[in-house]
C-alpha cells in the first residue's frame, strides 16, 4: 500500500499525549506554544541537504539524530533550555523504512533534551532537512557572540577534528583503521550537543558560539562582534589520540578549521576559571582553555613554542 503524506505524518511524526509548552501542535494550520513567564524565546534554523551537509550512504538514523543535534548545538551556544522544534522534510519517495529510521533517530535525541516536535512541512522533492528550534531563557541571560572582554580565557568543550578527519577519510585522502574510522564517522554523524553545558555557562561565560564551520571562523565571529582580538594557543586544541597520531598538519587543519564538531567555543573572565572547571564538571563535559582575549584586533595562533604562525586555513563558507 502507498504512503500518502498525511499518513506518513501521522505513522513517523505524530506522537499521542501532551507535551510541555505545547498547547497545540501537529494537526493544524499553525502549533501555538505557551511561553513560561519570566523566560525569552531563542530561535535558530538549521538546513542539511545531501551531498552538501551529508553523504547519500548515511544511517538514516544518525541522520535524525544529526539534524536536531545541530539546531539544538545553537541553543546549547546561547545557554538555552529546548522547547519545541519543527520539522521541513523534503523526500525524493516515501520509504516506510527510511522514514521509521529517521523518525527513531530524532526522537531519541529529542526525549534526551524534553523538546517537542510541534510542527513542520514535507514535500516531495531532493532530500533536504530543515529544522527551526525554538528555547528559552531567563530574560538578560541569553549568551551571545558580543560579549567577550580582555583578559577573557577563551575555552573549548569536549574534543575538535574527528569530524574532519572522517571527512578525509570518505574523500580518499587518508585511511583510517576499522576502529578509528568508527570513531571518526561517529564523531561526523552523530554530535552531541552541549546543552547542559550552555545552561551551566549562563551568567558566567561572557560569550559564546557553536564549532559547526571550523573554529577559526566561529572563533573570529566572536572577536568581530565583542570588538576585540585574541592569541589562540594551537597544540592546547583537545584532540583524539587518534587524532593526535596524525601528522602534524592534518592535526591543525582538523582543530582549527575542519568544522561539523558541534562542541562550543567560550570566554569567560579569568578570574572564574575553577567556576568554568565546575561548570564542565556539572555538565560532565571535559573543558579546556586554549587562548585569551585581548585589545588588539586579530586573531593570533601560537605554536607549541609560543611562537605566532600562519595556518594558512580557511573555515567553511556554502559560498566560496
Amino acid at each position: 500500500m502507498s504512503l500518502g503524506e498525511f499518513d506518513l505524518i501521522r505513522r513517523f511524526f505524530q506522537r499521542p499525549g501532551a507535551q510541555p509548552g505545547v498547547a497545540v501542535g501537529i494537526g493544524d494550520d499553525c502549533a501555538v506554544l505557551t511561553p513560561t513567564p519570566g523566560q525569552q524565546w531563542l530561535v535558530s534554523s538549521d538546513m542539511l541537504v545531501e551531498g552538501r551537509h551529508f553523504l547519500s550512504t548515511v544511517n538514516p538514523a544518525h541522520l535524525g539524530h544529526k539534524a536536531l543535534a545541530v539546531n539544538l548545538s545553537d541553543l546549547a551556544a546561547c545557554g538555552a533550555t529546548p522547547r519545541a522544534f519543527f520539522l521541513a522534510l523534503a523526500l525524493p519517495r516515501a520509504d516506510a523504512a527510511w522514514c521509521e529510521a529517521f523518525a527513531h533517530g530524532l526522537f531519541e535525541l529529542a526525549d534526551r533534551h524534553g523538546i517537542a516536535l510541534a510542527g513542520g512541512d514535507t514535500t516531495a522533492g531532493p532530500l533536504n532537512l530543515c529544522i527551526t528550534v525554538m528555547g528559552e531563557a531567563p530574560a538578560g541571560q541569553a549568551l551571545l557572540r558580543s560579549g567577550a572582554r580582555v583578559g577573557d580565557e577563551i575555552w573549548v568543550s569536549g574534543q575538535l577534528g574527528d569530524a574532519r578527519l572522517a571527512l578525509e577519510a570518505f574523500r580518499g585522502t587518508l585511511s583510517l583503521p576499522g576502529e578509528g574510522f568508527a570513531q571518526a564517522r561517529q564523531a561526523m554523524e552523530c554530535p552531541q550537543p552541549r546543552v547542559a553545558l550552555g545552561q551551566a555557562l549562563r551568567g558566567l561565560a561572557t560569550a559564546a558560539i557553536d564549532v559547526s564551520d571550523g573554529l577559526l571562523g566561529d572563533l573570529g565571529h566572536v572577536l568581530a562582534a565583542s570588538g576585540v582580538g585574541a592569541t589562540l594557543q594551537a597544540e592546547a586544541l583537545p584532540r583524539s589520540t587518534l587524532l593526535a597520531a596524525q601528522p602534524l598538519a592534518l592535526q591543525r587543519l582538523c582543530t582549527l578549521a575542519g568544522g561539523d564538531d558541534y562542541e562550543l567555543v567560550f570566554t569567560a573572565p579569568a578570574a572564574r576559571h575553577a567556576e568554568v572547571r565546575a561548570a564542565g564538571l556539572q555538565a560532565d563535559v571535559a573543558v579546556t582553555p586554549v587562548g585569551r582575549i585581548e585589545a588588539a584586533a586579530g586573531l593570533r595562533v601560537l605554536d607549541a613554542a609560543g611562537q605566532a604562525f600562519e595556518p594558512g586555513l580557511q573555515s567553511f563558507d556554502h559560498f566560496q
